[in-house]
Order: C-alpha cells, then sequence, then structure tokens
C-alpha cells in the first residue's frame, strides 16, 4: 500500500520581486485607503451621497458669502467663526464617517491579519486617526480657502484678511485633530456603524446642550465669570479659545467673552483630550488584536 503523498499545485499567483517598502509605506497606504473610503471614493455611489452632499453643505455659505459681498463691496462673513457656525454639519461628518474607519475592521475581526503584517497597533491606530483629521480638515479648510480665494477676486475695499484666514487654517488643524480623535475613539467601542453614529451623535449634542444650560443657569444666578467657563464645555468653543482666541487674539464665538486665563486652560484640556482620546483607541485595539 503506497503511502499517500501531497501535491503543490500551481494556481496563478505572481510572486513580487520588487523592492519591499516596510512599514512607512505600509501605514501610508492604509491611510490612504481609509481617506478614500471616508469620502466613499472606491465605494458604491450610496456611500458618497452623504459625505458629499455635507462637503457642498459646508461651502454653500462661502459661495454666498462671495456673491453678497462682490454686490455689497464689504466683508460680509469672517473666517474663524466659520466652523462654529457650521459645528452641526461637522458633527454629522464626523458621526456618519469615523464609524466607516473603524467598524468593519472590528465587525469582521480581521485587526490580527493587519498586525501580522509589518504595521504595529501604534501604526494602525496613527493610520486611521490621520485619515480621519485629513477629512475633517478638509471639510473645513476648503470652504474657508475658497471663501478666502473670492475675497482676493471681488477686491474689496481694504484689501483681504491673510491673517484672518491663516489663524482660521489653524484652528482647522486643531479642529480636525481634536475632533477625529474623540470621533474614532467613540466609534471604536462598538462593531455595529449605527451604534457609533448613535453615540457620537450623542456625544456632541449633550456637550453642546451642557454647555448652553450651564452657562444659562450660572448666569442667571449672577455668576457670570463662572458662567463662561461652561462654553468650555462644547469642544467647538473649546478650540476657538485655546488657538483663535488664545494664541490669535480672534474674536470669541461664544455669546461672551471666555473667562480671563481661559485660553491656556482650554489648551490644557484639549491636549488632555487628545492624549485621552489616543490611549482608549489604543487599549480598545490592544483587546481586539488579542482576541
Amino acid at each position: 500500500m503506497s503511502e499517500p503523498t501531497g501535491v503543490i499545485h500551481d494556481i496563478g499567483y505572481r510572486h513580487y520581486d520588487g523592492v519591499r517598502q516596510g512599514r512607512g509605506q505600509a501605514t501610508a497606504a492604509l491611510a490612504v485607503h481609509s481617506l478614500r473610503g471616508i469620502f466613499g471614493i472606491g465605494r458604491t455611489a450610496r456611500s458618497k451621497i452623504i459625505p458629499f452632499t455635507l462637503v457642498g453643505v459646508m461651502l454653500l455659505p462661502a459661495v454666498v458669502a462671495i456673491a453678497a459681498m462682490a454686490l455689497a463691496k464689504q466683508h460680509l462673513m469672517g473666517y474663524t467663526g466659520y466652523a462654529v457656525i457650521m459645528q452641526t454639519v461637522m458633527a454629522i461628518f464626523l458621526a456618519s464617517q469615523s464609524p466607516y474607519a473603524v467598524a468593519p475592521d472590528l465587525r469582521f475581526r480581521v485587526l490580527p491579519l493587519y498586525l501580522s503584517r509589518p504595521v504595529t497597533l501604534g501604526d494602525y491606530v496613527g493610520a486611521k486617526l490621520a485619515a480621519m483629521a485629513t477629512a475633517m480638515f478638509l471639510l473645513l479648510a476648503v470652504p474657508l480657502t475658497v471663501l478666502y480665494i473670492g475675497e482676493v477676486i471681488v477686491d474689496l475695499p481694504g484689501g483681504t484678511r491673510t491673517g484672518d484666514y491663516l489663524t482660521a487654517m489653524a484652528g482647522a488643524v486643531c479642529y480636525a485633530v481634536l475632533l477625529s480623535c474623540i470621533g474614532i475613539a467613540i466609534a471604536s467601542f462598538t462593531p455595529r456603524r449605527g451604534l457609533g453614529v448613535a453615540a457620537i451623535i450623542a456625544f456632541y449634542l449633550l456637550t453642546t446642550a451642557v454647555s448652553a444650560v450651564l452657562f444659562a443657569a450660572l448666569e442667571a444666578m449672577g455668576n457670570d465669570e463662572t458662567a463662561a467657563w461652561a462654553w468650555l464645555i462644547n469642544p467647538f468653543l473649546l478650540v476657538d479659545a485655546a488657538v483663535q482666541v488664545g494664541l490669535f487674539g480672534a474674536a470669541s464665538m461664544a455669546s461672551t467673552a471666555y473667562p480671563s486665563g481661559g485660553g491656556p486652560v482650554a489648551g490644557v484640556i484639549m491636549i488632555l483630550l487628545i492624549a485621552g482620546s489616543v490611549a482608549a483607541l489604543i487599549a480598545r485595539y490592544r483587546r481586539a488584536a488579542s482576541r
């Protein structure tokens, strides 16, 4: 009786003979892939509807402002207040797209496959955060840039407000980093996209409502200085206080001025929120990778 023998079949796989580019290129590829997916590129047409609709909504005030400036021949919209005015649209974009960046990998448990390659846990988390932060930055920076270009073309009396534009762009970077860290961290705790969307929306509504209600209650009691601290509960006003007002001296976007010394405190809170979100994200993925 002959012993069974194994047979290797050639099923057409090609061997890779090129240069292996290592962790950096793999991490960058993952970040680019995630960024494309956030905007629905490479996915079904239905996946593009929400992100590109929200991009259009974000652009609409800038386009309208340019047309109005051309007719009125005066500045009608500021740069530093754009994010606060459009915070609901930004929150919806964050809530709708953050779960896409993390939920499928958790739901189908493919994280160990990523980590079986040179990509480390830190690389994976960094790629996802970089993709979401880039998307959030583009969401805000593009309409700001369109508004600035329109202002240059219209050539209003008094010249262009380049300083305000650059201040708003610095704020856009901070908005993107803070919101992305919070959004991805929240979304990572559930493999279901619907729950992730609901959780991020709930976080935004809760912080916004608590900030406004607490301010109103303290102001009604005559504690105006204490009431001003309540604005820092809102993440959008937190960045405004820390960066645009605290660092660059822009006008406050809250209904009243921020508290004296609020800029440095807001900056510390912002950094702690970013660090805490990243730490929670790494801990969550470490557990997911071990399963």
